[in-house]
């Protein structure tokens, strides 16, 4: 389990560290132990190519009104909407449903192309947590999630840690939720998926190539809830973490 951060005007990793008060914080690889708000926490790895799922859960899909697809909805994301663990997310000030997404994000740790469902996990170097927020009014259509919806700047929040694929015994038996300023709102796992991670890596690698830093977001299950300015959004995934991101308003970013 390590994280990337930002100390000093360099880039540490870090793994985990509990303070002398007994509270969560860090140690980077010099030694030096902080506390988890004392840094700039970065993606935990160095991200290549950012390929996400839309509503590859089914109890999602009908949440939204919408039936289940046939073939994987795949959609790719700019390096821009990328931040880490205790950043901020902005939301607009015309957005009239804005929500969470938490999913699992798989890391690809070595080339694959054209595998099969039996060797997709011996490419996976390790999994997180993602937050993917969406502003859903801005949706022009199921089929294609457009720009301003899933490419939007500082929208997508990877971290806090990079766990190696060898810890997590069971990918397909995940649970994950979400809290809203201190409150449940969200529940699923990732046994619920409707493409798995080996078929969406045999899928995937059917028709582009896979390589080291690349990263799958799986998807979000049923649960998304409105957020606004001020609420801190916290997403937990077994044996992944916790990873905490809040909603700003427009004028933090001087807009």
């Amino acid at each position: 389990m390590r994280a990337r951060v930002a100390y000093s005007g360099a880039i540490h990793e870090a793994v985990p560290q509990v303070l002398t008060d007994g509270s969560a914080g860090i140690r980077l690889t010099d030694g030096r132990v902080l506390a988890e708000d004392a840094v700039v926490w970065l993606p935990p790895f160095e991200v290549g190519t950012i390929i996400a799922l839309g509503l590859n859960y089914a109890d999602h899909a009908r949440e939204l009104a919408f039936s289940a697809q046939e073939e994987p909805l795949v959609f790719l994301k700019g390096p821009g909407t990328l931040i880490g663990h205790r950043g901020q997310t902005r939301r607009p000030r015309d957005a009239a449903f804005m929500h969470y997404e938490c999913e699992l994000a798989v890391v690809i740790g070595r080339t694959a192309r054209n595998v099969t469902r039996e060797q997709a996990l011996q490419h996976v170097a390790g999994y997180c947590i993602a937050n993917d927020y969406a502003v859903r009014d801005y949706l022009e259509n199921w089929y294609r999630p457009n720009l301003r919806t899933k490419n939007r700047d500082g929208a997508t929040v990877l971290g806090p840690w990079f766990v190696d694929a060898g810890a997590i015994a069971e990918p397909s038996a995940l649970n994950l939720r979400t809290f809203v300023a201190g409150k449940l709102t969200q529940t699923g796992n990732t046994r619920d998926l409707i493409f798995d991670i080996p078929y969406l890596i045999a899928y995937l690698s059917s028709f582009m190539t896979l390589v080291a830093g690349d990263v799958i977001l799986t998807g979000t299950p049923e649960g998304v809830v409105n957020v606004s300015p001020g609420d801190e959004v916290v997403c937990e995934i077994d044996g992944l973490g916790r990873l905490i991101n809040t909603i700003v308003g427009d004028d933090v970013f001087g807009r």
